[in-house]
């Protein structure tokens, strides 16, 4: 979820316009096309994109043609990104790329990425937030292949011990609000002298966006204007004050920390930690931890259910010459049958509504809740070129309101990070 490097960004324009003028490398026929991804093949992930690839390989053969490279990314968004800005300067793209999120509008507005409306036959399938990501001046410019969500995993055991009656949990259907959530880690906080919960603010990353924006959203805020103009009036209104004033109290009062120990939730440290479905996977590893997962907490203002989204996409490059191979390829790759077999290989949430009914019965019940969360509340990130710094701003928010004592005002944090906001949309 790392953003795309801006200043390469800022001459992203002048290299493409220079790029249609001269011929395409990726390939060596009309039919023939190059995709590159950003994962090894060794990878279960990798080796589910393999096995499309050839399948597409071989129901096209003849007309079409696919060629895979394998571009292994690095933890801090290197390797595959540092490529990607390479061939934007030696005109080197492939004709498919894997693009995150995030990166959508900053790709479409320099041109690395051409709309893909025509190309996508079952366009009307895909999660809405799927396709919100994806689409930048109300043109589809990329398409997801898997899906991702956040939930407040919890120790069965200790909650019990703590004298929680593990029936009246809420659920997607019927959520808590924040005051019954705080009721909650109160109890948790009291009987175990220890934080509640572990919600990750000692990660100075994205996920301080990903995680964290969804209540700004339920609470009824924003954080750019809907033209994505201004954050002044929007980011710093009275719903991003109760949002923030909501974080800093959980941090005031304890219930969570600001230096979580290392897997604190794995080893019984806290009875519940706020963390995306690749928490599932680490669980396996802890097989006596018995563990729920429950929904985001909701604003008692409004009572409505939002979860954070995003994850990564296909994308044809704004050079290609063989827009129709190329629209091809990525449309056989968010088939159904092709979504359903990335899923189910990198237990990730599914991208498409055909994809959850063909694998709600081959996952877990608590992927279930992630799954059923992320179909009925899901939201994606700001669709802006200068998402980068936005988020970063963001995130800064949450990491100095989670810094503030209780008398230390939000509003005057807000009021200067709104300006900063302004600063970098103009």
């Amino acid at each position: 979820m790392k953003g795309f490097t801006f200043l390469v960004i800022c001459t992203l324009a002048a290299l493409v316009l220079s790029a249609c003028s001269g011929e395409t490398s990726s390939g060596s026929s009309n039919n023939e096309v190059d995709i590159w991804v950003h994962m090894s093949n060794e990878t279960a992930e990798g080796e589910a994109i393999q096995n499309i690839i050839d399948r597409f390989n071989q129901e096209y053969e003849g007309e079409y043609k696919a060629n895979v490279e394998f571009i292994t990314r690095s933890g801090s968004g290197g390797g595959y990104e540092d490529k990607v800005n390479a061939a934007l300067t030696t005109d080197s793209l492939p004709d498919v790329l894997t693009l995150d999120g995030p990166n959508t509008a900053a790709y479409a507005k320099s041109g690395v990425i051409a709309p893909i409306d025509d190309y996508i036959s079952n366009k009307d399938d895909f999660l809405p937030s799927i396709i919100q990501q994806g689409t930048y001046e109300d043109k589809l410019y990329a398409i997801g292949y898997s899906e991702s969500s956040v939930g407040i995993y919890y120790n069965k055991q200790m909650l019990e011990e703590a004298g929680v009656d593990l029936s009246t949990l809420p659920t997607v259907e019927s959520p808590w609000d924040w005051n019954q959530f705080m009721e909650l880690c109160e109890t948790l906080e009291n009987h175990y002298n220890a934080p509640a919960i572990n919600v990750g603010l000692d990660d100075k990353s994205e996920w301080l966006m990903y995680a964290f924006a969804p209540f700004l959203w339920s609470q009824g805020g924003n954080i750019v204007s809907e033209d994505g103009t201004t954050a002044t009036g929007v980011f710093n209104d009275e719903n991003s004050v109760e949002t923030f004033n909501f974080i800093q109290d959980m941090v005031e009062k304890g219930y969570t920390t600001i230096d979580p120990v290392e897997k604190g939730f794995h080893t019984g440290e806290y009875p519940m930690k706020m963390s995306g479905s690749w928490t599932i996977q680490e669980l396996e590893e802890y097989p006596d931890v018995e563990y729920g997962i429950m929904p985001y907490p909701t604003s008692p203002d409004t009572n409505e259910l939002v979860s954070p989204s995003g994850s990564w996409q296909f994308a044809m490059s704004g050079t290609t010459e063989k827009q129709e191979a190329a629209g091809a390829l990525i449309d056989f790759m968010t088939s159904t049958e092709s979504l359903t077999e990335i899923t189910l290989a990198n237990s990730v949430l599914p991208a498409a509504s055909s994809v959850i009914e063909e694998v709600q019965d081959e996952v877990s019940p608590q992927m279930n809740v992630l799954i059923n969360q992320n179909s009925n509340s899901a939201k994606a990130r700001p669709v802006l070129p200068e998402y980068p710094q936005i988020s970063r701003i963001f995130q800064q928010t949450v990491s100095d309101a989670a810094y503030y004592e209780e008398n230390e005002n939000i509003q005057e944090l807000l009021d200067d990070k709104a300006t900063q906001m302004d600063k970098a949309l103009n």
